[in-house]
């Protein structure tokens, strides 16, 4: 696998020149809505580097990551179902269409495979498990989302891609068919069959998959199908956007937002826990599950504090909260895995 390959390609040519037409692209450069710096307070590069270099133990589990194996190709449940596959890869099967969220089954979630590995037990599921994929849903171009190995496999399987502004140049690189992907740009909508409406939102976020970023974009996703609303969150630190899009898109069935891999040198690019759980209020979601923790160790908390943090917000707010294990079938309006399933990990 070339490492030259697997970082992709950023838009050029035509490509860029249509990327330069969107409001969210000034200054040769994507902007978050509201003033954002990637890193606060006073810590270089190498301070953050050498916390790395050495990470506490916890943010590793002591046991191996349980996990459930649902046969996802033999589903048959009249309401939607969502199987997390941890991290951010999460599969929804709605109305008989697949929809396949972020995928990352390469067991790291970086572009070297002996850096950010899976957790041991977390990568049970891969390509050869997924069913045929109607709908391919990238977020963004960070390495824990779109995963180069992951969807190189899933490229004869997958009928359509969705995914943000610009992010179509890595595939179309990595010899995807330009006429099967659809790029969205922050509040647009688009029909996707009978039934099937996506749009997508703004994001607190960045981008890039080496040292140059934020030639692509990053976004948030609305499945709005069959007469269900999923709010799928990719990343984003906290803002005001939320309250927007909940009094812009009215309730949400279900919000997956991400929960994990935050630091307070990066507070306005990933939320806290509790800010997840206030995320969910704002968007006027009925259940949350939060993601983006369980599989990978991307920042030096605990492995699971973030679940924990976001159990102890919710319950001061009284929000309804699911957290399956790997695989467990989430159904809406029927089914939500409530176990603290993560306590006993290492026991």
């Amino acid at each position: 696998m070339s490492l030259l390959k697997t970082l992709g390609k950023n838009p050029s040519g035509a490509v860029l020149e249509k990327v330069k037409q969107s409001p969210n692209y000034k200054n040769n450069a994507f902007k978050n809505s509201s003033p954002t710096v990637m890193m606060a307070g006073n810590d270089s590069f190498i301070k953050i580097l050498w916390k790395f270099i050495n990470k506490p133990p916890g943010t590793k589990p002591a046991g191996l990551i349980p996990s459930v194996k649902t046969d996802l190709k033999t589903l048959n449940a009249e309401k939607p179902v969502i199987v997390w596959f941890g991290h951010s890869s999460y599969f929804i099967r709605i109305g008989g269409t697949n929809i396949l969220v972020d995928p990352v089954f390469s067991g790291h979630a970086s572009p070297f495979s002996f850096t950010a590995k899976s957790f041991p037990g977390a990568n049970v599921y891969g390509v050869d498990d997924i069913p045929p994929v109607d709908i391919l849903i990238i977020t963004h171009d960070h390495y824990d989302h779109l995963d180069y190995e992951t969807v190189l496999k899933l490229r004869s399987k997958t009928t359509l891609v969705c995914t943000s502004l610009g992010v179509a140049s890595h595939l179309v690189y990595w010899g995807f068919d330009k006429n099967n992907i659809i790029e969205f740009d922050w509040w647009d909508s688009k029909n996707i069959s009978p039934g099937i409406k996506i749009s997508t939102t703004t994001a607190r976020h960045f981008s890039g998959r080496s040292f140059v970023r934020n030639k692509t974009l990053w976004s948030a996703f609305i499945l709005d199908a069959y007469g269900y609303k999923i709010y799928i969150g990719g990343d984003s630190g906290y803002d005001n956007h939320f309250k927007r899009i909940g009094d812009t898109f009215g309730s949400f069935d279900l919000a997956i937002l991400e929960s994990g891999q935050y630091n307070t040198a990066w507070p306005q690019i990933h939320m806290m826990p509790e800010e997840t759980v206030q995320a969910s209020v704002d968007l006027k979601a009925k259940v949350l599950l939060p993601v983006h923790w369980g599989k990978f160790s991307l920042s030096m908390h605990a492995w699971d504090e973030p679940v924990r943090r976001v159990m102890a917000k919710a319950g001061e707010l009284g929000v309804r909260v699911t957290t399956p294990m790997i695989g467990e079938q989430v159904i809406i309006d029927e089914c939500y895995p409530d176990s603290k399933w993560w306590e006993g990990v290492g026991k």
